[in-house]
């Protein structure tokens, strides 16, 4: 069984659905675990939120799939879908396998370091201008109390050598201890796994956090997110950009999943 409270994310239960190793644990467990060990001395750590669709991704693109895999890297199940089919697949863990998302995951830091003035600094890399600017806004209204060590909104393009390393610069010169990557998915993965490379912080890749808590996009109701019909609100919200996203990647999320034996019996893997 996951404990309810641990002080390091990387002894969570780990298990495998298609190609990606999620690691189990409830959301509270997960948001302090994460918590402490951003005021940890040695830190490093990138975290990931997978869902169907990337499950999908990995299932197809060995790159990708080697990012989740990475053996220093956290995956949590931020889709409702994996997460059913994580308690199917491994009963032993089905009171533990909770959704960790994305969103809910940064929310619950910053009521935690506004709770307990934690000394955690936070950097946020992504969004649009407009949004990164409400998003800073949103944080200081609501968490008074936590330390922003910097923001910035990248270029919508692949980044030159040198501007990514003036960006691996500004972020270490702000003593960041946890950076937030808003980024889109795959692109943000990647850029998690290589900024975790250089710099001694937790960097999560939280997607549509930063549009969720800068209240530029909606999210959908609670009942649609409890139910596993929340890609269905996104898609209508959004149909151009997230068409290929489920109408390709939840029939291969149900491929990849339905290989995996885990499904048939339940199959651990190594920590």
């Amino acid at each position: 069984m996951a404990s309810d409270v641990t002080s390091n994310p990387h002894d969570f239960p780990k298990r495998r659905i298609g190609k990606v190793p999620f690691r189990v644990a409830k959301l509270s467990a997960a948001v302090s675990s994460l918590c402490a060990l951003a005021q940890q001395p040695r830190r490093a750590t990138s975290v990931h939120f997978a869902n169907a669709y990337s499950v999908a991704l990995a299932d197809t693109e060995a790159q990708y799939a080697a990012v989740l895999s990475n053996p220093e890297a956290l995956t949590f199940s931020d889709g409702v879908p994996v997460t059913w089919v994580g308690k199917r697949a491994f009963p032993d863990l089905a009171s533990d396998w909770q959704r960790v998302y994305g969103p809910d995951v940064m929310t619950g830091v910053f009521d935690q370091c506004q709770a307990q003035d934690l000394p955690v600094s936070h950097y946020l890399l992504g969004g649009a201008p407009e949004t990164l600017a409400a998003l800073v806004a949103a944080i200081e209204r609501r968490w008074p109390r936590v330390r922003i060590a910097g923001a910035e909104s990248p270029p919508f393009r692949p980044l030159s050598r040198e501007e990514k390393e003036e960006q691996r610069d500004r972020i270490l010169s702000s003593g960041a201890t946890m950076v937030w990557v808003g980024l889109g998915t795959p692109k943000q993965d990647f850029v998690t796994q290589t900024l975790c490379a250089e710099l001694n912080a937790v960097v999560l890749a939280v997607g549509a956090a930063f549009d969720f808590l800068a209240g530029a996009k909606p999210q959908a109701p609670q009942w649609m997110q409890r139910t596993g019909t929340e890609w269905l609100y996104r898609l209508a919200t959004e149909p151009r950009r997230l068409a290929r996203r489920y109408f390709w990647g939840n029939p291969r999320f149900l491929v990849a999943a339905a290989r995996e034996p885990g499904l048939r019996r339940p199959k651990h893997i190594s920590r």
